[in-house]
Order: structure tokens, then C-alpha cells, then sequence
């Protein structure tokens, strides 16, 4: 590790081995980008692009003022022991796994992408709800239904166009009320959100990644 990185502690998913700040790009802002793309504005989304801009540096910013840290927007060895203490060893956050984002089959396939990018989509998904349920004071999130194959998602009625066929998409129940959660969610990184007073969503509140946003909660003022 170099001696920028400092005393940052790695894990087994993943190490930074340098400072990143406006400016830095390359394979490693991108995976920082994973990690804080749940740390932004109401209706903002952040790129996955490599590329460490004033958005990146803002949502940061975000993810240390969250988790005590000084928020000056540089990604050093303090924010990326943070980022190795809630992160488990498949790179999934600490509160969300693989098994609840795919309750359909065991290798993410039949979607409407390959099954590599259902995976891939699905973990940045699990990131942004690490954010949201950080932001909601820690309390627990149940998803009832993620990733489906084109059979799981008929099985159940959904559209032909869901974004649960792609991996990004997530089906949120329980406790925090589904109209909280559906007011929390826009100011992390969704631009789907669909809740109760939605057709078919009063039972539950699905975000996702779309890339024609598109956010109809009415019962809950959204």
C-alpha cells in the first residue's frame, strides 16, 4: 500500500492505494463512486464514470459528515477504513446481500441484461439503500422483491419494461411506513420511485435506477 493510502486497513473486496480528490480518474474513483453514489441531493444521480468531479467531492463530503468524519470531499485513508468497516467481503454493504436483492434464481440470469450486469447493477442498488437506511437512523430495511428473470417477473404480473428485469430495482416493505420510505429515497441516488397511491404500489415502494426518471408516490405527497 502506498503511503499516501496512510493506515487505511484493507479488506478483502477491495484497496485503495492512493489519496483521491477533484481531479483523480481511473478504475478506483469509479469504485468510490459505487460506495457514495447514495450520498446526494434530492434528485441527484451520480455517474459511475471514473471521473472524481464536484459531485463526487460532494457526495464525499456526505458519506464522512454521515459517519463522523472531516468532511473536506478527499477520499484518504480515514474515509476508506470507513468504507472497509460497513462493507463485507463480497463488496456488498453490511446490511444488504446478494440473497435479498435476487430471491428469483442463484445466477442472475434471464433478465434483460446478462447476468453479470443484473449483479453489478443490483450491488450499486445495495449501496445506495446503505446510504438511506444510514440516513434513516440505522433502521433495518426489507426488501421483498429485487432482481427477476423474465419468468419471475411474468410469474408475478410485473411490466414488461421493469427495471427488476435489469438488477436495479428494489421493492421496499415494513418498517420505516412505505411513505417515508418513498420521501427518503429521493435524496439517494433513485430515479424511480413508485409508492403508495401508484397503481399497484400500495403495499409496498420500489426504487430504482431508470434513466428516464419518474418518481408517483401520491398518497405520500410525492
Amino acid at each position: 500500500m502506498s503511503a499516501t493510502a496512510g493506515t487505511a486497513h484493507a479488506d478483502s473486496c477491495y484497496t485503495w492505494n492512493r489519496t483521491l480528490s477533484q481531479g483523480s480518474s481511473g478504475s478506483d474513483v469509479t469504485q468510490l463512486q459505487i460506495r457514495v453514489a447514495g450520498w446526494v441531493t434530492s434528485g441527484e444521480r451520480l455517474s459511475y464514470d471514473g471521473q472524481y468531479g464536484a459531485r463526487t467531492a460532494a457526495a464525499v463530503k456526505k458519506f464522512q459528515a454521515a459517519y463522523g468524519l472531516s468532511a473536506d470531499g478527499v477520499a484518504g485513508p480515514a474515509t476508506f477504513s470507513k468504507i472497509y468497516a460497513v462493507q463485507d467481503a463480497d463488496c456488498t454493504p453490511a446490511h444488504f446481500s446478494y440473497a435479498e436483492l435476487n430471491k428469483c434464481n442463484s445466477d442472475w440470469s434471464g433478465g434483460a441484461v446478462s447476468a453479470a450486469t443484473a449483479k453489478s447493477n443490483a450491488l450499486k442498488t445495495m449501496w445506495k439503500l446503505e446510504a438511506m437506511r444510514h440516513a434513516l437512523g440505522d433502521v433495518p430495511i426489507t426488501i421483498s422483491s429485487g432482481f427477476r428473470s423474465r419468468a419471475c417477473n411474468n410469474a408475478v404480473g410485473g411490466s414488461a419494461t421493469s427495471r427488476h428485469l435489469y438488477g436495479d430495482a428494489a421493492d421496499l416493505v415494513g418498517s420505516p411506513s412505505l411513505c417515508r420510505l418513498a420521501q427518503q429515497s429521493r435524496t439517494h441516488g433513485f430515479s424511480e420511485i413508485l409508492g403508495p397511491g401508484y397503481p399497484g404500489h400500495n403495499d409496498h415502494t420500489h426504487v430504482a435506477f431508470d434513466p428516464s426518471p419518474y418518481w408517483s408516490a401520491p398518497t405520500c405527497g410525492i
